[in-house]
């Protein structure tokens, strides 16, 4: 069975460490000479949460897993759900944004809602902010186009079983 997997983006993780490294100089400077810059809290607050920068980052180069895999049953998101979710079930598909993060919402069957695990306050709270039940973050992944992705899925979620296997090895996101 062929797949596509997609992996996290080294680029953008080596961009998070960048940033965070100023914050985490400022810090350990007003600390180290205490000049009465920022108030030490602060100082250890932003070194703390800026320096966790530095783990995730490292985290996400090394890290050689697919974050999503898609096949001819369904598509697989590991950072948010433990199984496939079935082609058969997506009615559709569109791309939101927060603060320049994307995300691709599915709309699901009816009859399937109620199987998705989750808060109901947590399932409002999402589709009051204009998501889904299932949503797939793209914010970290190397891809090039996110529309493509989403049309991939959506022609994924209409096409025949038999059919799907081609739309696989014809479709490249990198």
């Amino acid at each position: 069975m062929q797949e596509i997997k997609l992996y996290k983006s080294k680029s953008k993780a080596l961009w998070l460490m960048l940033l965070c490294c100023p914050f985490i100089a400022a810090s350990v400077y007003d600390l180290w000479f205490n000049d009465g810059m920022m108030p030490n809290g602060l100082s250890w607050l932003g070194l703390c949460f800026f320096g966790a920068g530095i783990p995730l980052g490292l985290f996400q180069i090394f890290d050689k897993r697919p974050q999503i895999i898609i096949n001819e049953t369904g598509i697989f998101d590991r950072t948010a759900y433990k199984d496939f979710i079935n082609w058969n079930v997506i009615t559709d598909a569109y791309i939101t944004k927060v603060y320049s993060q994307e995300f691709i919402c599915l709309i699901i069957k009816d009859e399937v809602k109620q199987y998705v695990k989750g808060k109901a306050t947590l399932k409002k709270l999402s589709l009051a902010l204009g998501f889904q039940e299932l949503n797939i973050s793209v914010g970290n992944l190397n891809i090039n186009s996110t529309d493509k992705l989403a049309q991939f899925i959506l022609a994924m979620s209409q096409a025949d079983p038999i059919n799907r296997q081609n739309l696989i090895s014809h479709e490249s996101f990198n």
